[in-house]
Order: structure tokens, then sequence, then C-alpha cells
């Protein structure tokens, strides 16, 4: 062909050489950048699939950084507690020597008081102060809000976890379904409904705190023998009654002051008492008492053994341990302490109720916030006025919550009131309640946290491999199609150049 206006081979050889050029552009950014998908044009469908991946990337290393901020809130309440918990040890050995009244004189137990106002003064400091980064720990503000607790059914509650999810409150609805119940045992005369011993006998009491041995000669007084009984109950466990109605209106109720399986009691003769009768009722029933013939529902023995509390919480069955309450659920977790009346008393109206208005810690451990991925954690205050907490019988036989500040100057059980056994009660009871705090604090850190690290970095590691399959660079191959679409440049060039020379072959044409 010998055309001049169209030059076609030109053409072609701008074409291809424009895309060696883009190829080239191409491969340099690529290799400049380390990434395949620098813009949507390169991959649109890889594009997207790599930023869902880095989406999910971000949430999860959030989480670890959450889990970790975790661990460190964790760590300081750690700290606080440990403190608080050689305080109760300090005022536990206090109270310890002070019961030791033969070797300590009164300017002893006086200083004794004086170290434990301070310690307890210094655990309620520890719990006004313990912060991380402006966040109280340990005054409450991470406990549970609870509304409507009715103090005649409930003498303790303790809200450990509570998922609220998207709701603002959670009803919890307790109903015994079975009764608490102290150990229980009967004594009565034999074919008389006198009241007094009508031979002599010597009795073995033994209760869960310990075992006295009583004689009681013949004649002496029902009241008497009940007397003698429940002067040593601090040392047995044991305390003892008149039955007051029933066909045995001589006898005698021996029984725990404890509830539960763990409770027990034992009244055995040792000798005499051939004119006496001990058995117990099934089921621990409650008088009238029929002691053979008409339903029979007393049988011979010397043992019996409490029964602990059975309630539904929210419809779910929960079993106790004497009076307390556990419930442990994903969903719920909390220890309640009945009241004797509440856990003693099964009857559908007799049901009692709560709410939990919010509260508590949350913390977001997975890069979706749903409740899937969070979870919940309540630490009570640690102050005096509010660890504790146990049922002290009083002199008049009626009970009474009792707490750690009760052991102050002043308070109920000072070490000058003498009631050590309440004092050592309380005591065990705050180291008991502080040590689970820490056991649980201890478990979330180990089993949720830890844990929840390991999966998300391995969740990091796998996801960071995808999306670096999906959007990086291979180098190798790159380096190579850069060579390729080097020469097809220089390639290019020279054709074209050809190309822009060939038309002048038509002057041959003209001489």
């Amino acid at each position: 062909m010998a055309r001049i206006n169209t030059n076609v081979s030109s053409l072609v050889a701008q074409t291809n050489l424009a895309r060696s050029n883009n190829e080239l552009q191409t491969r340099l950014q690529r290799l400049s950048t380390g990434l395949r998908i620098n813009r949507g044009a390169d991959d649109p469908a890889g594009l997207i699939t790599s930023e869902r991946l880095r989406t999910e990337l971000r949430g999860l290393e959030q989480g670890i950084k959450n889990a970790e901020r975790a661990s460190s809130v964790i760590s300081t309440t750690e700290g606080s507690l440990s403190e608080v918990s050689e305080l109760l040890n300090s005022i536990k050995a206090l109270t310890v020597e002070a019961a030791n009244t033969g070797g300590i004189s009164r300017e002893e137990v006086q200083a004794n008081q004086l170290q434990i106002d301070s310690a307890i003064e210094s655990i309620s400091r520890i719990a006004n102060t313990a912060s991380f980064a402006g966040l109280k720990l340990l005054n409450g503000s991470l406990g549970y809000n609870l509304s409507g607790v009715v103090s005649a059914d409930i003498a303790k509650s303790r809200v450990f976890g509570a998922q609220l999810i998207d709701r603002a409150t959670v009803d919890v609805d307790i109903e015994v379904i079975g009764s608490a119940q102290n150990a229980g045992l009967f004594l009565r005369g034999v074919g008389s409904v006198g009241s007094a011993v009508v031979s002599s006998v010597t009795l073995e009491v033994t209760g869960p705190d310990g075992v006295v041995e009583l004689t009681f000669q013949s004649g002496t007084t029902f009241d008497n023998v009940i007397a003698a009984i429940n002067s040593r109950s601090i040392i047995t466990g044991i305390a003892a009654q008149r039955v007051t109605a029933g066909d045995i209106t001589s006898g005698i109720r021996f029984y725990s002051n404890a509830y539960g399986s763990d409770a027990f009691v034992s009244v055995r003769r040792v000798t005499g008492g051939t004119t006496m009768q001990i058995g117990r009722i099934d089921n621990n029933a409650a008088p009238p008492i029929v002691w053979s013939g008409g339903g029979a529902n007393v049988a011979i023995a010397d043992r019996d053994t409490g029964k602990d509390v059975v309630a539904l919480v929210n419809g779910a069955v929960a079993i106790g341990r004497g009076l307390e309450l556990s419930v442990r659920g994903s969903e719920l977790d909390m220890d309640l302490l009945l009241t004797p009346t509440f856990a003693t008393t099964v009857n559908p109206a007799n049901a009692t109720s709560f709410v939990i208005t919010g509260g508590g810690a949350k913390f977001q451990l997975g890069p979706q916030v749903t409740p899937l991925q969070q979870t919940n954690i309540g630490i009570d205050s640690l102050s005096a006025t509010r660890i504790g907490g146990t049922l002290v019988t009083l002199a008049s036989g009626a009970t009474q919550l009792q707490f750690l500040s009760s052991l102050k100057s002043g308070g109920t059980n000072e070490l000058a009131s003498r009631n050590f056994s309440a004092a050592s009660r309380i005591l065990e009871t705050s180291i008991d309640e502080v040590s689970q705090i820490r056991g649980r604090l201890g478990a979330f850190e180990r089993n949720i946290l830890q844990t929840n690290v390991r999966s998300l970095q391995s969740g990091v590691e796998n996801i960071t491999a995808s999306d670096s399959v999906i959007r990086d660079a291979d180098f190798a191959k790159e380096t190579s199609y850069l060579t390729r679409a080097q020469v097809l440049q220089s390639a290019g060039t020279s054709v074209l150049a050809a190309a822009n020379t060939s038309a002048q072959s038509v002057l041959q044409l003209l001489g």
C-alpha cells in the first residue's frame, strides 16, 4: 500500500505501545506500594472482600486491646483486694488474741480494739479510693443496682452477673418449693405427760460445733434440762425448747441453730433414761406430733440432719445450702441469703421478687457489638458496712444481719462486748467474700480474658494472611511482568519509529 494520509501501521504501534506503557505503570505501582489492589479497578470483587476482612481485622485488634485493658483493671482490683485480705486476717488474729481473756489485760484488749478500728477504716478507705483511670473499682459503682428487695424475705443479695442485653431491667422471681430445715429430735417421757425427768439419765448431745455430756437426776424439770442445753448451745450448736402442740406436751425438741444438710443433731442416752424415748419426724415436719398409732410420723432415732432450701428462680430450680441460694447461669449469676421465715415457708403466695435495674461492669471482647461478644461482672462495695453480712442469733432468739462494721468501737461486736463467736463468724464471712471476689476475678481473667486474647490473636493472624493473599503484590510475579512490560515498551517504541518512517518509501516512486 502506498497511502501516506493515514499511517495504519503507526496507529497499531501507538495502540500497543500505550498498552505496554499502562502495563509498565501498573507493575511499577504495585512494586512501589507492595499492593496488588490499589484502586477498585484493579479487582472490584477482591477490593470488597479485602475491605470486609480489614473491617473485621480492626474489630479483632480492638477486642484484643479491650481484653488487655480489662486485664489491667482486674490486676489493679486484685492488688487492692489483696490488701483487704491482709487487713481482715490481722483483725482475725487480734480478735482471737482478745478472746484469750485469761492471758491478756484490759489495756491490751483496748490496744487491739484500736488496731481493729484502724484496720476497718483502712478497708473502707481502700474501697472508696481504689480506681483505674478514674474508674472506681470497689466502692460499689461496678455492682448491680437492685430495686424492690424485701428484707423480710432476703437478708442479703450479691449479684455477680446479669445479662441485660437490650432490656432496661431484669426481673428476679423467687418461690420456695422445698423448705430449709434445721435438724430436729424429740424427747418424751414414756407413758407420762409430766414435766420432769422420771429417772436419772446421762445424755450425749452432739451438734455441728461440738459435743457435751450432761447428767440429769430424777426430778429435774424439763425447763432446767432445756436451760442446761441452751447454756451450752455455743459449744454444740444445738438448742432446746418445749413442745407446745400435739400429744407430747411433756416433750423437748432438740434442734440445730443452723439450717441445711451440713447441720445435724444427735442425742444419745449414755446411761439411764429407760423411761424416755427419742425420735425424729419424717421430713422434719412441725407439730402436732404422733408417736405410734394414728399415722405415726415419729420414728425412734437418735440423730437427724437438716435440709437445704430449694427454690424456683425465674422458673428454674435452684438448690441452696442451708439458707443460702446460689444461681449460676449465663444470664444470671448471684448468691442470696434468705431469712429463716421465708426459707422455711412453702407457699406460692409467699413468693418474692426484685428487679435488677442496671449496673455491673460490661466488657466488649469481640469485634461485633453484640451480647454474645460481651461479658458482664459485678463487683459490690467492699466498705465495712457492706461485707461480712452474717445472720446472728440475738439473746431474744431473733436473728439480725450484722456486718464487719459491728466490730468497731461502740459496735455490737466490739471486743469489750465479748461477742467473740459472732465477731469470728462475721470475719470468716468477710474473708470468704473477699476470697470469692478474688477467685471470680481470677477465673474471669484466666478463663475469659486470656482465652479471648489468644482466640482473637489467632483470628488476626488468619485474617491478615487472607487479606494478604487478596491484596498484597507477589513481587516475583510482578517483577517478571515488569521485565516483559519494559521489553514490550522498548520494542513498541522501535516499531513505532519504523512505522513512522515507512511512508517515506513512496518518495522512490517520484524519482
